[in-house]
């Protein structure tokens, strides 16, 4: 008997809620590296060096801030699913072969009983018909099931054991800023210790702090360094994603050669993610007026090039 690989998905879930305190970990150990044994005793201590020690605590305080406040927005936001009320608007001409009428396929889907096989084999493959099997409903454009989190995730790019939640239509944003500000963040601790990681090699420093300061400013910058050229790979990547209106599972789907019907040039590619209020870029949350002026933000629908036909998809 075949093994359905899916049926582990589940466990991913206490994985992630493990890798919470994993980032927290992180944290805590680059805070007691940059800020309890290194900045703020010389802060203190005055010189010339309190000026360079004040911004240095500034900056990563802000970037710490921002930082969490984005991590916990991706992972307490729901990335969107199908309201159980939800139906395409299609016409009955679109069902090929012996399918029953739509209005008996969308009455069992909406009340989530199970269709027969062989309706559901029937029931065509476009973006305007789409059926998810294990849910028993249909889905809107540009929605996928996540066998993690056992149901449909609007627009949904992928799902994320480090935020111990799924990636999708209503926390996008708030991903792409966790990922901007941990790499802000692990870079300026990267280059702030670095100078006192060269240190922990030679012979020059010799009473330059005790075994746990020095222990924890070894750890914070292999870490943070680790972690500041992961988390670039990863921007780079999203980057394109964002420029291009795709997501990491349609790149991987669609056709290279063909045109992507919801691409609508760069700058509105970006603000169908971010929004069009300037002021509320960088932070994880969206203005008023974008909610209700961008309907791809709620993640059911979504504009698109009227001369791409769906067999361009």
């Amino acid at each position: 008997m075949a093994w359905n690989v899916f049926q582990f998905c589940t466990g991913l879930r206490v994985v992630g809620s493990v890798m919470i305190f994993v980032v927290l970990a992180v944290v805590v150990v680059s805070y007691y590296a940059v800020v309890i044994s290194t900045y703020l005793p010389e802060l203190f201590r005055g010189g010339s060096d309190t000026g360079v020690a004040l911004l240095v605590l500034l900056v990563f305080h802000v970037l710490l801030f921002m930082l969490l406040w984005c991590y916990f927005a991706v992972v307490l936001t729901d990335p969107g699913g199908v309201p159980q009320t939800w139906k395409p608007i299609i016409n009955e001409d679109d069902l090929e072969g012996e399918a029953v009428p739509l209005s008996s396929v969308t009455a069992q889907a909406t009340t989530g009983l199970s269709l027969p096989t062989s309706m559901i084999q029937c029931l065509p493959e476009s973006p305007r018909m789409r059926f998810c099997k294990k849910c028993c409903q249909f889905k809107p454009p540009r929605c996928h099931h996540c066998s993690v989190c056992g149901r449909c995730i609007l627009k949904m790019d992928h799902h994320c054991v480090w935020v111990v939640n799924c990636v999708g239509a209503r926390n996008y944003k708030f991903f792409l800023l966790f990922l901007f500000y941990t790499f802000l963040e692990t870079t300026l601790v990267t280059l702030e210790l670095l100078p006192h990681f060269i240190a922990f090699f030679s012979d020059a420093e010799e009473d330059s702090g005790s075994a746990g300061s020095l222990a924890a400013v070894f750890l914070g910058f292999v870490l943070n360094l680790a972690f500041a050229l992961s988390v670039l790979g990863f921007l780079i990547m999203h980057a394109s994603l964002v420029a291009g209106n795709t997501t990491t599972i349609e790149a991987y789907d669609k056709k290279v050669s063909t045109r992507w019907r919801y691409d609508l040039g760069r700058r509105k590619n970006f603000e169908q993610v971010f929004g069009t209020r300037k002021s509320f870029w960088f932070i994880p949350t969206y203005a008023e007026e974008d909610l209700r002026k961008l309907p791809a933000l709620h993640g059911l629908e979504y504009p698109y090039k009227p001369d791409v036909t769906v067999e361009e998809l």
